[in-house]
């Protein structure tokens, strides 16, 4: 039979289906709107399905701080390639489901998924969105921070591909002088990347383990065997202190750590801080594109 632009677009207009599969799927059902809305909902759950496998380890984080500052929270979304992670339809996804945690109170990735969001689940939405896109999407992480008895300070960076907050407290009331230190701050781990707030945090076991490497490694110098235990434990100091915050040069005054830029201040402690980057920890695919191209020839992408 034949299928018109108009009902093509009609569809498209409501599924978000690509061109050639609403044709398809208008032509499969002998032009019934519904039942092609249903075949492509199917269509779209079994490309999920197989695109599930594949290594997401690009996209976005966003984040989401109360009107109140008390609270925030900050998500990772990862799909393929940096090419949808700057498509519109990606990001106001990513924004969406930033928001929908930031109204709940899930605290696990399973919780978020069963989460309704304009009349279906995360879940759902997200599946969706794969067979728009085309690529695999994967709600990574996310992290809340709660600080009643101060604020939260927020920072994106890179274009959405780190994010950090930093929870803040404060004693006495939050003016510009001590807003103004968490936005610092939270710029400060976006760019230095420390691991813990104060040096008293490093787990004891990582510590451990560094200081058998600069002993190796200064053994191999050929330093005498007797002076090896002050110069680990020189070098040991320094390590710490560049995994601590506090101990940090301040990045926008490395004339000062963060510990002296909190004390100068006054009436505020950093309680914690979390740095969200884009793929952190995923291994990536080497694609070769001559591959994909095949690949997408042959139906398979």
């Amino acid at each position: 039979m034949s299928i018109s632009a108009q009902q093509v677009k009609q569809l498209r207009d409501v599924t978000g289906a690509g061109m050639m599969d609403c044709k398809k799927a208008l032509i499969e059902t002998e032009g019934d709107f519904d039942q092609a809305i249903e075949y492509l909902q199917v269509k779209g759950m079994a490309k999920a399905a197989k695109k599930a496998g594949r290594v997401a380890a690009e996209g976005l984080v966003a984040t989401v701080v109360a009107a109140d500052r008390k609270s925030a929270v900050a998500v990772e979304v990862n799909c393929e390639t940096d090419f949808v992670a700057r498509n519109d339809i990606f990001q106001k996804f990513v924004a969406d489901v930033a928001e929908v945690i930031a109204a709940s109170s899930a605290s696990s990735v399973e919780e978020i998924l069963a989460l309704s969001w304009n009349g279906e689940t995360i879940e759902d939405a997200t599946k969706e969105a794969i067979s728009t896109i085309g690529e695999k999407i994967e709600i990574r992480r996310f992290e809340r921070f709660v600080q009643p008895e101060g604020f939260v300070s927020s920072y994106t960076h890179a274009g959405s591909q780190i994010a950090v907050l930093v929870s803040v407290g404060v004693d006495g009331a939050v003016d510009d002088a001590r807003d103004a230190f968490g936005r610092d701050v939270a710029m400060h781990v976006a760019a230095m990347k420390p691991k813990v707030v104060s040096t008293d945090e490093l787990d004891a076991e990582e510590v451990t383990k560094q200081e058998a490497i600069f002993a190796a490694m200064t053994l191999e110098e050929g330093k005498p065997e007797k002076i090896i235990p002050r110069i680990v434990e020189g070098k040991i100091s320094k390590w710490k202190k560049e995994q601590a915050l506090l101990d940090q040069a301040f990045v926008k005054n490395p004339d000062i750590t963060v510990g002296k830029l909190q004390s100068d201040i006054g009436g505020v402690k950093i309680a914690k801080f979390i740095r969200i980057e884009v793929g952190d920890g995923i291994a990536k695919e080497e694609a070769n594109l001559a591959d994909e191209v095949a690949a997408q020839l042959r139906g398979e992408g």
